[in-house]
């Protein structure tokens, strides 16, 4: 190859660029020659290509994404091998990683954050209801669209609920990143789908944070921390943080399996409660948790988090009893004057630096008419502007600026965001594409693919003839889209008319615009006499209409002619009967010695010559020798 021709994978990817690095392959930006689209080459490096664990690993995670079609997760179109190396071809999406935004810009808003943690999410609850364990959640392998919108990739080491898992501490094996372990990870335990709600929590808590909650000099080193140590509370490392979502990351946090979320839609509709400005269910069982009335939460959280982490102070040795007691009433005089004077001092200060401010309410979640009566009535006024939402009902408040607490001058703006409800996607134009195009476009557009099958004349066998709905008509966000695909011109499915009476055989098979062939008749020990037997084609073929469908008609048990076998001796007899395919029942009869038909056979039923059905019994009398009877001869004597 010449230096300056473009590499070209299966001949049929051509690379474009590099694009990324990571510790077992390198990804390249490549063009699909075949159907003319950028895509994404995820390349093994050279020196894992001979190893069998990390070939094994690669071709688990083509496998195991590639049953995942999902709008949050980066589809894999095609799998291969090339110059002793591996290659899988994946969705390109044209946008950061989460690491990267985290870097780059530090912290995101505790609304994004959610935002994105909710799409994470419902990409491993459909991965999980799937059988499949990520086992690797991490902001490198979460990838941001130009929409904003997050995909997640890489199940390079996903694994089966169902599947024995590997040994997690075995030296040399690459089973997850330490920063993001869940405890039973680090300890080489048993995971499953909470497992990967717990990475989910720490990615969710270094977005508000910017930091992970377990650092170290090594991975055992933070490994250990997840399974020993208690995370920092986030409102410690960031002021303002919204303490319905600090419950929920807390709870993702925590150490049990069983203490944390049952599954991602769990977690999403946690999420979901928290966007729409309410109080979450794992906020609602920390203030149970202390004994915090569920109204008292919002204001009260980062309080109780941050009295949790304060150190209690040393306590001072104890005074003589009477002096003790004189004390703890001056004390106790004291502290009821300060805290007087405190309540003065603080109305005082307030009195003077509010200068006539007054408290934002909090609106969201409220109708754009209620959130605009309660700003009005209060002397703002109002700057409402529409976004669509999956979560919050059209026609209600979604998110307020500033937010609620904040004072502000009487006429100042408060601006209102109203839900227009779940976000309209225009439908693309699928007809003519390969299944498997249709399919990765409706993909790419954020929507399901449900496929049927249908003739059609003027369409191409294995292409889509419709759409339901039709091309440009606009659905929600992960909205069911039906295609048929051509079976092609005149063609039929052949009905399976076995065991069916041959009347009824006819009808079925005319009814479907085939014409009779036959019947031919067989015999049959399982199928009754007049009963359809099979037909040619077999049931289930695919032929054109009105081609011939021949019928073969069970004629009953077989019919065989009875051997006569009168004079036979008995093992003769029952040997030839045998053979044709009867069974014999032995009985004995006394006869002379001298008749010469002691162990030959003296009679038979049925009769030879006869015809009986091939399995039935004949019946043959075989002599044995009579009894012998032995007499006594008396001789008298007379005397003269």
């Amino acid at each position: 190859m010449a230096d300056d021709e473009p590499r070209v994978l299966g001949n049929r990817y051509e690379i474009t660029k590099a694009i990324a690095r990571g510790g077992m392959a390198r990804v390249y930006l490549a063009r699909d020659r075949s159907l003319d689209r950028p895509v994404a080459v995820k390349e093994l490096v050279p020196e894992f290509a001979a190893d069998e664990s990390f070939v094994e690993r690669f071709r688990r995670e083509a496998q195991a994404a590639a049953n995942l079609t999902h709008p949050n997760i980066v589809g894999v179109y095609d799998w291969g091998t090339q110059d002793s190396t591996y290659f899988i071809i994946m969705e390109f999406v044209d946008g950061p990683v989460l690491s990267k935004v985290l870097r780059d810009e530090g912290p995101l808003h505790p609304r994004r954050a959610a935002e994105l943690a909710s799409e994470v999410a419902a990409a491993l609850g459909f991965a999980h209801s799937r059988g499949v364990v990520h086992r690797d959640v991490k902001p490198g392998n979460v990838i941001l669209t130009s929409s904003g919108q997050a995909k997640v990739t890489d199940f390079g080491i996903a694994r089966a609920m169902s599947a024995p898992e590997e040994n997690l501490t075995q030296a040399g094996s690459v089973m997850g990143t330490a920063t993001y372990f869940s405890p039973e990870q680090a300890q080489g335990l048993a995971v499953d789908q909470r497992s990967d709600l717990y990475s989910l929590g720490v990615v969710l808590y270094e977005m508000v944070t910017g930091r992970t909650p377990f650092t170290g000099d090594t991975p055992l080193a933070i490994a250990y921390k997840h399974v020993q140590d208690q995370p920092p509370a986030p409102s410690t490392l960031v002021s303002g943080l919204p303490a319905g979502l600090e419950a929920v990351i807390m709870k993702l946090l925590r150490k049990r399996p069983e203490d944390r979320y049952a599954s991602a839609e769990d977690l999403r509709a946690d999420l979901r409660r928290f966007l729409a400005g309410q109080a979450t269910l794992a906020e609602q069982e920390r203030a149970a948790a202390v004994g915090t009335p569920t109204s008292a939460v919002a204001a009260t959280a980062g309080a109780v988090a941050a009295a949790e982490l304060a150190p209690e102070p040393e306590a001072d040795p104890e005074p003589a009893e009477d002096e003790q007691s004189r004390t703890g009433m001056y004390l106790g005089i004291l502290v009821v004057l300060l805290v007087v004077l405190a309540g003065v001092l603080f109305w005082f200060a307030r009195s003077l630096g509010d200068g006539g401010k007054v408290q934002v309410p909090a609106v969201i979640g409220l109708t754009k008419d209620e959130a605009t009566s309660q700003l009005n009535e209060l002397g703002f006024k109002v700057l409402a502007t529409e976004e669509p939402s999956d979560t919050i009902e059209a026609g209600r408040v979604l998110s307020q600026n500033p937010g609620p607490g904040t004072k502000l001058d009487k006429a100042e703006t408060v601006k209102i965001a109203v839900s227009t409800g779940v976000e309209k996607i225009d439908v693309p134009d699928v007809v003519g594409k390969t299944q498997d195009e249709a399919v990765n476009a409706l993909s790419a557009a954020g929507l399901r693919a449900k496929i049927t099958t249908a003739e059609d004349p003027d369409a191409a066998e294995g292409t889509v003839a419709s759409q339901l709905p039709a091309a440009g008509e606009q659905v929600v966000k992960d909205a069911e889209v039906t295609i048929t695909i051509s079976k092609g011109k005149g063609e039929e499915i052949v009905p399976d008319v076995e065991g069916q009476p041959l009347a009824a055989a006819q009808q079925a098979l005319q009814d479907a615009g085939f014409r009779i062939g036959g019947p031919k008749r067989a015999a049959s020990s399982t199928v009754p006499a007049g009963d359809v037997i099979s037909t040619d084609p077999a049931a289930g073929s695919s032929v054109k209409k009105g081609s011939v469908v021949t019928i073969t008609v069970s004629s009953g048990v077989e019919q065989v002619t009875v051997p006569s076998v009168i004079g036979q001796q008995e093992a003769t007899a029952t040997s030839t009967l045998s053979a044709r395919g009867f069974d014999v029942n032995v009985i004995t009869t006394p006869v002379a010695t001298s008749s010469g038909k002691v162990g030959r056979v003296t009679a038979q039923t049925p009769t030879g010559g006869g015809t009986a059905a091939s399995g039935s019994t004949v019946t043959i009398t075989v002599g044995i020798a009579a009894p012998t009877t032995t007499s006594t001869t008396t001789t008298t004597t007379t005397t003269p």
